[in-house]
């Protein structure tokens, strides 16, 4: 069978404070954070360029719904 995912396009979480969050990964890590979390720059095997984002979200935020998980994973799919 053949692979339709080809990686992960997003990591997004919930967050009590989304501000503190990146503040802490910015300072421990490095990670480049701006407004919307981190994005991560990378190719393909054909040398196209792609990304994966890092984002924290407000605890209360809608944006899972109708999901009540603290977490979502985007993946890059093959065709969309």
């Amino acid at each position: 069978m053949k692979n339709r995912v080809t990686g992960i396009g997003g990591l997004f979480f919930k967050s009590k404070d989304p501000k503190a969050s990146k503040e802490w990964y910015k300072k421990h890590l490095g990670f480049n954070t701006d407004d919307y979390g981190c994005t991560f720059w990378w190719k393909d095997k054909q040398g196209n360029d792609c990304s994966t984002q890092w984002s924290p979200f407000a605890e209360d935020t809608k944006y899972y719904d109708p999901s009540k998980k603290d977490f979502m994973f985007n993946y890059r799919v093959e065709n969309l």
